[in-house]
């Protein structure tokens, strides 16, 4: 069944007594990633994997995702296993290896001071992952699985992954296609204080319908040309209104973290952990943890299984666009950066994208899913606005790294 509509917003306190704990643990943890400082630059890609033929490699298959881990075990010294035994991560300190539900494989990478060491690290981690992979199977780097629909792909043995199909499947078809056919690069930056944060978050939000069209990385959908530009736009936005799209509110000034923490706690859980057994859950997670304050590990479960464009964890991470070849991925985190990290660029932004709404979001999504670079969003030819950033971000980078730009400028 379909899941109910939340409501936000708790009136009766008392049928939540640890509702302003919760409220209160879940601002610390953002409090937490504060860096006054620090201008890290986290990237996270993930990897479809394809047979010769066209046929996807199946995780348990003999020569399949669990296989290749084992052997990519050689070059992580932390190798960390679930109870069957099966290799759940990889880590080297630099980088960790993990398996997406489909048996995408996924490689979060950094935090890094400059862009030439993460250029390094996913090159050596693509070369090694073609090396375990072996000759007969393709690591592609593309935002959809190009042979298959995504109902014939196999989910992992994963209890979390098997009650987020059940849930999500249960809304609309792109729950499944979501889980089992995309593939993204996500990249994460830090945020100096609160303001800094909410300013960060708001000017990202405005740009997410851009930078998907600037990472379009899926030609073909369910095996098939695609219908239309941007399909990961389309997919995040059947996907689960409840978890996915804008953070609401967010694009307002008077936003706040309490007002964030309230989304999450006035949201369906769909995956529970707190008996210590995964569970499939309609009740939101101010109910769940209506009597008792919610540890860490209990907010990092809750922020992971939301899906928002833009998501607040101990960083911010921005996440629209396709899997890209490693040297895209860093000429995105490069615009990302020259972007983000430059008080003269912010305040520039803040000029182009001053007074943008979630609804007028939505419409930059759906112009841009029509028409590409040609369509128009928020008064604005978006190839000029495309041209625009990649100009602001030269000026935002160190000179050493402008020409990481170049792949994704070129496009």
């Amino acid at each position: 069944m379909r899941p109910v509509p939340k409501g936000f917003g708790v009136t009766d306190m008392g049928k939540q007594p640890a509702r302003e704990q919760n409220v209160k643990a879940i601002t610390n943890y953002f409090e937490s990633g504060i860096k006054p400082s620090v201008k890290h630059i986290g990237i996270e890609l993930e990897h479809t994997l394809v047979h010769q033929s066209g046929r996807p490699v199946s995780y348990l298959d003999p020569d399949g995702q669990e296989s290749i881990l084992e052997k990519l075990g050689q070059h992580y010294p932390t190798v960390t296993r679930d109870d069957a035994g099966n290799v759940t991560m990889l880590s080297d300190g630099r980088a960790n290896v993990t398996i997406e539900p489909a048996a995408q494989i996924e490689v979060s990478a950094g935090p890094f001071d400059d862009l030439e060491s993460a250029l390094e690290c996913l090159d050596g981690f693509q070369a090694e992952l073609e090396q375990a992979a072996g000759e007969d199977i393709h690591v592609l780097a593309l935002g959809y699985h190009p042979t298959m629909r995504a109902i014939d792909l196999s989910l992992i043995p994963k209890a979390r992954y098997q009650i987020m199909n059940e849930y999500l499947g249960a809304i609309s078809m792109y729950g499944i296609c979501m889980m089992r056919g995309s593939a993204a690069t996500q990249v994460s930056i830090d945020y100096r204080s609160v303001d800094d944060c909410l300013r960060k978050m708001r000017l990202a939000n405005a740009l997410v319908p851009l930078l998907a069209l600037m990472t379009d990385n899926a030609p073909l959908f369910e095996a098939a040309p695609r219908p239309h530009q941007m399909m990961r736009t389309q997919i995040w936005e059947q996907c689960d209104p409840d978890r996915c799209g804008t953070v609401p509110g967010v694009m307002e000034e008077g936003f706040t973290w309490e007002a964030y923490a309230e989304y999450i706690l006035d949201t369906p859980a769909m995956v529970d952990l707190s008996t210590g057994t995964p569970q499939l859950s309609q009740k939101t997670f101010g109910d769940i943890f209506a009597d008792r304050v919610m540890t860490e590990a209990d907010v990092e479960h809750a922020l992971s299984v939301f899906f928002t464009d833009v998501r607040l964890k101990r960083y911010i991470e921005i996440r629209p666009a396709d899997a890209m070849a490693a040297e895209y991925a860093v000429a995105y985190g490069a615009l990302i950066k020259g972007l983000f990290y430059s008080d003269e660029s912010l305040d520039r932004l803040d000029e182009i994208f001053n007074g943008v709404t979630t609804q007028d979001i939505v419409q930059a999504k759906a112009a841009l899913m029509a028409n590409g670079y040609e369509g128009r969003i928020y008064g604005s030819s978006a190839a000029a606005l495309a041209d625009q950033l990649i100009s602001l971000a030269a000026t935002g980078l160190p000179a050493s790294e402008t020409h990481l730009l170049k792949p994704l400028a070129a496009l």
